[in-house]
């Protein structure tokens, strides 16, 4: 069972975005590390003690935008992605009305399972079809 906490931890929060995207699906740096972090909620899953997928939420008004999900690798398939979305989600219920997030396209089942919707074109971020999603809080 991971231990998922809100943090502000940013550098191992961008250590686990590094690996992922940077170096797994070659999203270029700059994007990546967009200057928004001190702006966000940060959150933090570790397995044992070891970092093992993080997240970031962007406050707009009433809305939660949900931002770089990242898992590592070998942490995929454990059902550590859908705890710390659902930690997350219970997280933000109080403050927020709403949830949004952009979906690459592969992962939208994984989304839906959770009960998010998606709306609106296909879109590219960082060379990567998404979509977005949403999910009433």
């Amino acid at each position: 069972m991971a231990q998922i906490t809100r943090t502000n931890d940013i550098a191992t929060c961008h250590d686990i975005r590094r690996v992922v995207f940077i170096e797994g699906q070659n999203v270029p740096e700059a994007e990546e590390i967009d200057g928004e972090d001190p702006n966000c909620i940060q959150y933090l899953a570790t397995v044992n003690g070891i970092p093992t997928a993080t997240a970031r939420v962007k406050a707009t008004g009433k809305t939660a935008k949900i931002q770089r999900v990242a898992v590592l690798d070998a942490y995929r398939g454990t059902g550590l992605g859908a705890q710390l979305m659902r930690f997350i989600l219970d997280d933000v219920r109080a403050e927020f009305d709403e949830a949004l997030l952009g979906s690459q396209v592969h992962a939208i089942g994984f989304y839906e399972k959770l009960g998010f919707n998606v709306f609106g074109p296909e879109f590219d971020d960082a060379g990567i079809p998404h979509r977005e999603m949403s999910l009433r809080l």
